[in-house]
């Protein structure tokens, strides 16, 4: 599959930050959540692509390995950056991808940062629960995806998350899927990096990305109260001041 394949929607001009999305989904959920804090900093060229399998992308027989996901998106960085340094900023199972991109390329990864992060190895993870809204809103997905359970945040899940169901390959991500784990091969990425869990996460949890501040030496770590796995729709102010924070730490 060649990277020009891959669905991508860009905004603005200037040093590229590639957003990576989380499984299931595609580009419109991180659009909606780091598109407002992003495009509020000058100089930079968002790029959103649609993971394969997911959105618009296609996901051929020839991908069946997170380890082949990972080599095609590093194709499509230096297709899509050349020799231009670029930021990576993922969510969930595209901050997994991130992290192995950055450690690949770290000469010309400017910065990364980890948005509830999918990590390899056993980590406790807590019950699901609601701690804000009245609860029973919105499918099964909804409701186990969300922390916070008010309508604002049903109104964003239907908008962002709930249509790109529709799109995946779910044969695709099955096969993918049997082979999920990278290979985990290169040096940790040493640049500047941001690390941000959500303490109520049920999905991947919190206690491994607070496990990378000894991986990461320039690891900033934020463990979100009142945060889930969905934390860029239910933390956007702080989420927005941590991302601004990395962001000013990153060299020009």
């Amino acid at each position: 599959m060649e990277p020009a394949a891959l669905h991508v929607v860009r905004h603005g001009q200037g040093r590229p930050v590639v957003v990576l999305h989380g499984a299931g989904v595609d580009h419109r959920e991180p659009e909606a959540c780091f598109e407002p804090i992003l495009e509020q900093v000058p100089g930079l060229r968002r790029v959103y692509p649609d993971l394969p399998g997911m959105g618009r992308s296609p996901a051929p027989e020839t991908l069946r390995s997170s380890d082949d996901v990972l080599h095609l998106m590093l194709d499509f960085v230096h297709a899509e950056c050349g020799s231009e340094p670029f930021l990576l900023l993922g969510h969930s199972w595209g901050a997994y991808l991130a992290r192995e991109m950055a450690a690949r390329a770290p000469e010309q990864v400017a910065g990364l940062a980890l948005v509830c992060p999918v990590l390899t190895g056993d980590h406790d993870v807590p019950e699901h629960q609601v701690i804000a809204g009245p609860g029973g809103l919105g499918d099964d997905v909804f409701r186990d995806y969300f922390v916070v359970q008010t309508p604002e945040m049903l109104e964003r899940y239907e908008r962002f998350v709930a249509p790109s169901a529709e799109l995946v390959d779910e044969a695709a991500m099955e096969r993918i899927g049997e082979n999920w784990g990278l290979s985990l091969a290169a040096a940790p990425y040493p640049g500047p990096t941001l690390v941000v869990a959500g303490r109520m996460d049920s999905t991947v949890g919190y206690a491994g990305a607070a496990d990378l501040l000894d991986v990461h030496a320039r690891a900033t770590l934020a463990v979100v109260d009142d945060a889930g796995h969905a934390l860029p729709h239910e933390q956007p102010e702080l989420l927005g001041a941590l991302i601004r924070h990395w962001l000013a730490r990153v060299a020009p």
